[in-house]
């Protein structure tokens, strides 16, 4: 993934533009994108700077994190549902969510749904 342009650049460009270049000549100028240099000033504009962004981190997780203690209350009432079982439900729920953000929910908070009891280890063979 790309990184965001530095922050002494889009002062500088911001800069220029306020110094009476064209938003065009201030981008050929710095080598950067004509769109760029307009959003920037524009931003400079409303907000005072050009400030980039964040990038990254988790943006659709607060759905399911709503739903977090009906989850858990599904997988205290049965032990061994499923996660299309919790799927359906959710579904019901008006809360549609993939099985993969299902799974990444668990492994975030720690729950863990093992179906059969753990067994002893032998002494004579390995098991699986």
């Amino acid at each position: 993934m790309a990184r965001s342009l530095s922050q002494d650049l889009r002062d500088r460009v911001v800069a220029a533009i306020d110094g009476g270049l064209s938003c065009r000549a201030s981008a050929d100028r710095f080598g950067v994108s004509v769109s760029s240099a307009v959003r920037w000033r524009q931003l400079a504009l409303e907000h005072g700077q050009a400030v980039a962004k964040a990038r990254g981190g988790d943006r659709h997780s607060g759905r399911i994190e709503a739903q977090g203690a009906f989850i858990r209350e599904l997988v205290a009432e049965q032990g061994d549902i499923t996660l299309v079982e919790i799927q359906a439900r959710l579904i019901e729920r008006s809360a549609p969510v993939g099985i993969g953000t299902l799974h990444r929910f668990f492994v975030r908070h720690g729950i863990t749904r093992k179906k059969r009891p753990g067994t002893r280890s032998s002494r004579t063979v390995p098991t699986s």
